[in-house]
């Protein structure tokens, strides 16, 4: 009998096939490397990245306002104060601390500002499309620019009215109205800022008040009164002179949004204060200093919670060290105004004018200003729209007062342009010095004359004596005679002493210059063709004669500073300095590069950088060029000369006068009065150019106010001294 064997339980486990077996791997593998990949990123997150989000977060919970920087000084050549800025104490408003009523106001405020944007930018299309329509036009009719400004004014900053607090408000109304009576400004006004603050900056507090120092004790002592009132330290800019040098210095202005999308701005924030214009402009880099932080501390809901984060303090900008002599200025924008008084007591209208004192030997601007001119500290607060327009438009036939009239004014200059032709016509070989020319009143080129003023007859004349008594004659027989030399000679001199290009001085703009020429009417013609195919065959008047050709005349008019020849006493002084030290080196002439900077320091006066200059070379004809200041010179010493009755008294031998009058005729306006001299002292040569709009002749105008200059200049007594009132 055999034993019965135990029956074994069935094995649970279904026997697993080797390609399964591989799907299982495979899976795991994935599922260990997703893992993996995770556990990686949390530890790049935790352990590398922690320190880094920690610091996101932080900064998500706060908000980083800029604390502006004192800007920089500006000081003249001796280190003399022109500008500077003060600390004051401003009225600031914390909108979250006020009471309320305020939140409502601002929501319907933005709402109206969102659809008077959308109108503005239609208008702005419109405004593109009317200029693009104008072309290159010059001389723009009535009408053209009538419409021009109407579309401009159209697309500026949309203007919309704050809406009137609610009337459940009586508590913030009444706290505006405690507050208005301290600061001297009504509750209106005061709401209205705060409105317009929070909109633009919604976490910041709004300045309603920048200065005002009687106010601070009644503030300090009252506070528990004014909820959400504070006060904090602003820097403001101070031109101690007022109106001195105003269009060269410039002024300051919270930068706007056009202008932070220039690369001149680059990473300046909203609400900055920084140069618009002048020297505050163009050195704005240097002198804005960097911006220190507020750090505040804002809530989920973006509203100021109380804290302790530490401010970054600001670094003052640094100090620019200017070229300008600040007695010279003075003296200079004196004489300007004493000419100008005096030209409309002799019944000439004198309506602006403009003078640059140069050192010929380096390009420095010892002294640059314009009339009629304007207070820079006006800037320090907001302007009303119409105060606004009072200094950027003209009045009647004033320009603006913003315009700097010695490098952006667009001049015919007279008779002080004749040096350069008659270098240009003695280089080129078209005269011979001693040649006389001009004999007669007038001379004739088919039916047209071209007369000296008053009809005077010079006679036959040399060079030299053409210069003294600047007879229009001799200089137009001279530019008939280069024109049919061939070439456009009297315009490359012209170009190479510096006239019709710009001098790259250190200011924001300056007008480029016109020197006419064949290619130049050529281009304007063009553009005449163009503009009037625009308009449907109506003139455009770019150029006085639609589609005339270039003739002699235009080369006569040139020859004597006439016809469509346009620049300005800069660029006039420019080309006076190449020919004075060209005549000091015999011939070797340096082109210079007028500037206004002299170096830059720190705020503790440590040397930062020199500022330097290019400059251009020329080589002049030394016997030429010395017949040349013959002349000139000749004409303020000599008897008959056109400004010597001017310059009688003047010690001629110590501190020589090579001066030339200008009197430049405008269709429809008095003569624009110039003058234009060199005086060679050893030591402090000077180059002055001086015009005045509807001055009458130069030396009745123009040469007496460059003599007051260069007599604070050379310490010499001071006294008006006015000249002949027939003589160019």
């Amino acid at each position: 009998m055999s034993a019965i064997e135990p029956v074994r339980p069935r094995d649970p486990r279904v026997p697993v096939s080797p390609q399964l077996a591989f799907r299982v791997a495979i899976i795991g593998g994935v599922v260990m490397v997703i893992f993996g990949v995770i556990f990686f990123r949390l530890w790049y997150l935790q352990v590398l990245s922690g320190e880094q989000y920690v610091q996101q977060a932080d900064n998500n919970g706060a908000r980083h306002l800029p604390i502006s920087a004192p800007r920089g000084e500006i000081l003249d050549r001796e280190g003399q104060p022109i500008v500077s800025s003060t600390v004051t104490n401003a009225v600031r408003i914390v909108p979250d601390e006020l009471p309320a009523g305020i939140s409502s106001q601002v929501a319907e405020y933005q709402q109206s500002l969102a659809a008077a944007e959308a109108v503005r930018s239609e208008k702005v299309k419109q405004l593109s499309g009317y200029e693009a329509a104008l072309g290159g036009v010059r001389h723009k009719t009535h009408a053209q620019r009538r419409e021009l400004e109407r579309l401009q004014q159209e697309t500026g900053p949309p203007r919309v009215a704050v809406p009137p607090l609610p009337r459940s408000a009586s508590t913030l109304r009444e706290l505006f109205r405690r507050l208005g009576r301290v600061i001297h400004l009504s509750s209106r006004t005061i709401d209205e800022d705060i409105v317009e603050g929070v909109t633009a900056t919604p976490y910041a507090p709004v300045t309603v008040k920048t200065s005002a120092p009687g106010a601070l004790t009644v503030l300090g002592e009252r506070a528990d009164e004014f909820p959400g009132v504070v006060q904090e330290p602003v820097s403001l800019r101070e031109y101690p002179d007022g109106e001195m040098a105003a269009q060269v210095l410039g002024y300051v202005g919270e930068v706007n949004t056009t202008e932070l999308k220039s690369p001149v701005f680059r990473g300046v924030q909203q609400g900055t204060i920084v140069g618009q214009a002048g020297l505050e402009y163009y050195y704005d880099h240097y002198l804005s200093g960097v911006p220190g932080v507020q750090r505040i501390a804002v809530n989920a809901e973006g509203q100021p919670v109380p804290s302790k984060l530490t401010p970054t303090p600001p670094r003052p900008g640094h100090i620019l060290q200017t070229t300008l002599d600040l007695g010279l200025q003075r003296a200079s924008e004196k004489a300007l105004l004493e000419g100008m008084e005096h030209a409309r007591a002799g019944g000439k209208p004198a309506i602006a004018g403009g003078f640059v004192a140069l050192d010929p030997l380096n390009g420095e601007v010892l002294a640059m200003g314009s009339s009629p001119t304007f207070d820079p500290n006006k800037f320090a607060k907001p302007l009303t729209e119409a105060e606004y327009k009072s200094l950027t438009g003209r009045t009647g036939d004033e320009p603006g007062r913003l315009t700097d009239l010695a490098d952006e004014g667009e001049y015919p200059t007279g008779s002080t342009f004749k040096p350069i032709t008659a270098m240009a016509a003695l280089e080129a070989g078209v005269i011979t010095p001693t040649e006389g020319l001009g004999a007669g009143q007038c001379i004739y080129v088919s039916t047209e004359k071209f007369c000296n003023a008053g009809l005077a007859d010079y006679g036959s004349v040399g060079l030299v004596e053409a210069l003294k008594v600047s007879s229009d004659t001799y200089f137009f027989t001279v530019g008939k005679l280069a024109n049919e030399h061939g070439g456009e000679i009297i315009q490359k001199k012209a170009k190479e002493l510096g006239v019709g290009e710009p001098t790259g001085i250190d200011l924001p703009s300056e007008f480029p210059g016109v020197v006419p020429s064949r290619k130049w009417l050529a281009e304007e013609n063009q553009l005449e063709s163009k503009c009037q195919h625009e308009h449907h065959g109506q003139p455009c008047y770019i150029v006085a004669e639609p589609g005339a050709p270039w003739t002699v005349g235009y080369n006569m008019d040139l020859a004597v500073g006439q016809g469509d020849l346009l620049t300005d006493p800069l660029q006039m002084a420019v080309a006076y300095s190449t020919l004075a030290n060209a005549y000091r080196n015999g011939g070797n002439g340096t082109v210079v590069t007028p500037h206004l900077g002299k170096q830059i320091d720190e705020a503790n006066h440590n040397l930062v950088q020199t500022l330097r200059f290019p400059s251009r070379h020329v080589r002049l004809n030394y016997e030429d060029l010395s017949l040349v200041m013959e002349g000139i010179h000749d004409a303020a010493s000599e008897q008959g000369g056109t400004s010597t009755p001017v310059w009688v008294g003047w010690n001629q031998e110590e501190d020589p006068v090579y001066g030339k009058t200008g009197t430049a005729e405008r269709t429809g306006h008095v003569e624009q009065s110039w003058y234009m001299c060199y005086i060679g002292n050893a030591q402090r040569p000077i180059v002055i150019a001086v015009t005045v709009e509807e001055g009458g002749f130069g030396a009745e105008t123009a040469a007496p106010i460059a003599r007051l200059i260069a007599s604070q200049w050379y310490g010499k007594p001071k006294k008006f001294v006015p000249g002949s009132s027939q003589t160019r």
